[in-house]
Parts: structure tokens; C-alpha cells; sequence
């Protein structure tokens, strides 16, 4: 599908499929020999050009993934928060601090530019109050802050609140538009792309008539409530208000979804 797409040629190279290793089965040696024979021998070059190794939360580790990386040419995608719960007791320290140094990071950088890819990286934080690592796995809503990463290099931001995290991050490191978002003012939504009047209840036909008759009548005066001046305007919907202001703090989530309107009891 992705060289169908007839891309580019540096796109195109950039346009890589990334994978787990999966499973140890009880043996890491034997796992990775399986790897290293399925992934020379039953695999078409075109395959093996897009798909690239990223380390993982649960068994592979950077130390774990990096020497077949070299050794195959397969480009490694460093997840900054699996690192920090998956790595070698035995030659680093928990956190990030190895990841920064030159003898790995060149190492990581390396695999990406032998193959001519722009090189990239996963970022992400833990939920507040994790302990363990099954409870770190799980990514926090939005990020603090960012890790190091050289100018060129994709890094890709893992947050469960999508383009929310971004305009944070965009507050945080005063980044082109922020001015956009900083004052922020709540506002009650009155653009929902809905009918401007309730599609009439089907009723059973009194005149004993034919009820598939009545139906089409019906679904006629639905369609026409639903269509032309008893809509909104497509280009009139938006969200944020006549500002344009999308951004809520965490916690504030009720300022983009509309009030409820309260009946007076009469």
C-alpha cells in the first residue's frame, strides 16, 4: 500500500511499518536467532526496507534491541517511556540519562542514517501516581515537558488528550501560535451540527392505511427537517467560539461540551 502511494523518494523511505520483537518464549538468544533467520531469509527486500524495531514496555530493552539492529541494518525507534521502565539493571540507571549519551544515542542515530530514514522517537509520561511498572505503562493524559532530541529527528508525542497535550506543550515552550491559546475563556458551544427542529414520531395510521405508506411520509418529513434551512450551516460550526479558543486546562473539560438547558417547572 505505502509504495503504491508513489511518494517522494526521502518520504517514501520514511514511510516505515514499526513492530515489537513480541514474546521471549523463556529464551531471549533463541528468540532473536528466530528473528535474525525469518527476517533474512522469508522476508522481500521491499518488506524489509519499511519495517523498523521500536523497544518495548514488557521484555525488550534498547540494550536488548540495539546490537541486531546494527547487525541486520534495522532502524530503531528509541520509546523514551519504555525505557524508563524496561531496561539493563546491569549497565544503566533507571531514566533517560544513558539514552543522552553520545556512545548510544550516535549508536541509535546511526541505525537510521545508514538507511538514509529520518530518524524518529516515541515519547510519552506515566499516569500520576504510578508505582509499578503494569500501573507506568499506562500514558498519562498530557506530557510535562520534552526529552532531549536533535534538531531533524521526528519525535512523536504519546498522550491520551491527542491535540490537547500539544497546545500544553505549545504553552509550556512558547512555540509558534501559543498566543492563540493563552488567555483562556470558557465558552457555551451553541454551533452543534443538529436538526433546528424535532423530526415529527412515527404514529400507527387510525384509517387502518397502508402502514409502509405511512412510513414513507414520514420518513419524507424527517429527511426535509434534516436537510436545508433547518440546519446549521456547515461552515458555521466550530469549536471554541467566535475565538477560537479550544484549549482547556486539565480538569476543565466541561468548558467545550454545551450546558444543559434546565426546564423551569411550571
Amino acid at each position: 500500500m505505502l509504495s503504491l502511494l508513489k511518494l517522494p523518494p526521502q518520504q517514501d523511505r520514511d514511510a516505515v511499518v514499526i513492530l515489537y520483537m513480541g514474546g521471549t518464549f523463556g529464551d531471549k538468544f533463541a528468540t532473536l536467532g528466530r528473528f535474525r533467520h525469518n527476517y533474512t531469509t522469508r522476508l522481500l527486500p521491499a518488506i524489509r526496507a519499511r519495517l523498523v524495531l521500536e523497544n518495548d514496555d514488557v521484555s525488550w530493552s534498547v540494550h536488548d534491541l540495539l546490537p541486531i539492529c546494527e547487525e541486520l541494518s534495522i532502524p530503531l525507534v528509541l520509546d523514551y517511556h519504555h525505557h524508563n521502565i524496561i531496561f539493563d539493571s546491569r549497565s544503566v540507571r533507571e531514566g533517560t540519562l544513558d539514552i543522552s549519551a553520545p556512545a548510544l544515542a550516535d549508536r541509535i542515530a546511526a541505525t537510521w542514517a545508514c538507511n538514509r530514514i529520518t530518524q524518529e522517537m516515541h515519547y510519552s509520561e506515566a499516569r500520576p501516581g504510578a508505582v509499578t511498572p503494569r500501573e507506568r505503562r499506562k500514558h498519562a493524559n498530557r506530557v510535562a515537558t520534552l526529552p532531549p532530541c536533535p534538531p531533524g529527528v521526528d519525535l512523536l508525542v504519546l498522550a491520551k488528550d491527542n491535540e490537547q497535550a500539544v497546545f500544553d506543550l505549545m504553552r509550556t515552550f512558547k512555540l509558534p501560535g501559543f498566543e492563540k491559546i493563552n488567555d483562556m475563556i470558557p465558552h457555551e458551544r451553541e454551533d452543534d451540527h443538529k436538526p433546528s427542529r424535532k423530526v415529527p414520531k412515527k404514529r400507527k395510521r387510525k384509517d387502518g392505511g397502508d402502514a409502509a405508506d405511512s412510513d414513507r411520509h414520514e420518513d419524507e418529513g424527517a429527511e426535509k427537517a434534516l436537510s436545508g434551512e433547518d440546519m446549521i450551516a456547515p461552515e458555521e460550526v466550530a469549536m471554541g467560539g467566535p475565538l477560537n479558543r479550544v484549549y482547556w486546562p486539565v480538569g476543565m473539560e466541561y468548558w467545550i461540551s454545551p450546558k444543559k438547558k434546565s426546564k423551569k417547572a411550571k
